[in-house]
């Protein structure tokens, strides 16, 4: 018996596994489509997002937890500096609000204070881990992307970046705008 359930056990986490390979975001390749809207999450305006948002303009995500609001600030600066064209590039900031303890409106409230810091980025909700589980990103973490105008992942960053990180990333969008 111990024997069997070992075999599916293995057998379990091995289809987990790849259920996760095949929803996970590859470089070259648009993310598997996610909306956020109602109870999922949305726009601090309460509209909802799609990924199909990511295809037309040069765009960069943060998906950050609430805990790990200012991990990539450095980030978030060195692109504002750049005053890249707005008719070309776009930036979102989607904010895991399930990864933290903190109640909603405490993080609504720091959200509402980043938009006037950052009045061009598309601030946007999930409050149940939608893009964790749709594009296999980090969880309670600062995860940085940047699509192509086709939509297409061309840089990835789960955790803090770097300094050289950092340069590469706006490297990344200067050479694709």
């Amino acid at each position: 018996m111990v024997k069997h359930s070992l075999k599916v056990l293995v057998f379990l986490l091995a289809a987990l596994l790849i259920n996760q390979l095949v929803w996970a975001v590859e470089f070259g390749e648009p993310p598997p489509k996610v909306e956020l809207k109602e109870n999922l999450g949305g726009r601090l305006d309460a509209k909802p997002w799609s990924s199909d948002e990511l295809q037309g303009k040069l765009s960069v995500i943060f998906y950050v937890s609430p805990d790990e609001g200012d991990t990539n600030n450095p980030a978030s600066e060195a692109l504002r500096k750049e005053k890249f064209p707005a008719d070309k590039f776009r930036s979102y900031a989607i904010i895991n609000m399930a990864a933290s303890m903190l109640p909603n409106f405490l993080v609504n409230s720091a959200l509402k204070e980043k938009q006037e810091r950052y009045p061009r980025t598309i601030y946007v909700r999930d409050y149940n881990k939608v893009l964790v589980d749709a594009w296999n990103i980090a969880d309670h973490s600062s995860d940085v992307m940047v699509f192509d105008k086709q939509g297409t992942l061309i840089f990835r960053k789960d955790g803090k970046l770097t300094d050289e990180e950092i340069q590469k990333l706006i490297k990344t969008v200067r050479d694709n705008l």
